[in-house]
């Protein structure tokens, strides 16, 4: 009898929400061994999460050339191809999305202050 192997992708992929950003902040603290958020953190819009703990996030930024980039945050836990599947989710999310903070980088940067701003009170 052969037995039929089922890869399913561990990730489960969600928008974020204003009820995710305590965990994203933790991971952003973890991974830049910092205490406090700063404009690297930027405007987080994607996450994955493996059951109900957040694995990962991806957060639009200002890139050295004053142009709308994403970064990836993912605990040290996430293997690599687990990531891989991330960051190709997060490429299509990011084409597709025509929202301003997607297009407009005062947009951003005004966003990414705001933000910055209430999560270090």
């Amino acid at each position: 009898m052969e037995t039929n192997i089922q890869h399913q992708d561990p990730f489960q992929y969600a928008e974020v929400y204003i009820s995710d950003m305590s965990a994203l902040k933790n991971i952003f603290q973890q991974t830049q061994n910092t205490g406090k958020v700063n404009p690297e953190f930027g405007i987080p819009f994607l996450l994955a999460k493996k059951k109900d703990e957040v694995m990962a996030f991806a957060s639009l930024v200002i890139n050295e050339k004053g142009g709308i980039a994403f970064k990836i945050y993912d605990k040290t836990t996430t293997q690599s191809s687990e990531k891989k599947s991330f960051i190709m989710r997060v490429e299509n999310y990011f084409k597709k999305n025509n929202t301003p903070n997607f297009r407009n980088p005062e947009q951003l940067k005004n966003s990414i202050y705001r933000m910055i701003s209430w999560l270090n009170q």
